[in-house]
């Protein structure tokens, strides 16, 4: 290689000699700098999103390519975070291509000591049955002094702040629904 064209290479070179003398710009960058594309470039599609990690409801994007979330960044059309995304929300990415995941419902049987797997529709109808079962076996129409409750004490709800308001108000509707009482949130305390 030629010593001089080594020399003129140089981005301090470049930029006392160019058109960028305060080397924000062409003087700076490498030929290795202008191959790089940004993942987003190359994304099949962009779903809008919400960060799964708190009820504030940060805006997300996702850039999918090939069905695989390649990249993860703060929408700028959200009301809520106008783009910006705190340092879990900026790792979610991280979380959904995780190779540790567990991306199946995990059961272990009363007093057993081993895992198992099961199909999502077994664990929701299982999940389903204990909760009728539990409020078939606990239901109160009155109170020890013969006040009309119509209430079961046999299950209780403690919602995650990872949910959105949304979703918190449905599930306090829910088990409102199904009798319960005894219905909270991490929020409240």
């Amino acid at each position: 290689m030629d010593a001089r064209k080594t020399f003129l290479s140089w981005p301090v070179v470049r930029q006392l000699t160019g058109e960028d003398p305060l080397g924000r710009g062409a003087a700076a960058r490498s030929a290795r700098t202008a191959e790089i594309r940004p993942r987003t470039a190359t994304a099949d599609r962009v779903v809008q999103s919400v960060c799964p990690y708190c009820a504030v409801g940060c805006g997300q994007k996702v850039f999918v390519k090939d069905e695989k979330v390649v990249q993860i960044e703060g929408d700028p059309d959200s009301p809520v975070s106008r783009g910006r995304l705190c340092p879990k929300g900026s790792a979610s990415e991280q979380l959904v291509n995780s190779p540790g995941r567990v991306r199946t419902v995990r059961y272990r049987r009363p007093f057993g000591t081993d895992w198992e797997d099961l199909p999502l529709e077994k664990a929701v109808d299982m999940v389903a049955e204990r909760m009728l079962d539990t409020r078939a076996r606990t239901w109160q129409d009155v109170d020890h002094r013969g006040h009309r409750v119509n209430r079961t004490l046999g299950f209780a709800s403690l919602g995650g702040a990872t949910l959105d308001n949304e979703e918190n108000y449905l599930i306090k509707k829910l088990f409102t629904a199904l009798g319960a009482v005894q219905i909270e949130n991490q929020a409240r305390i």
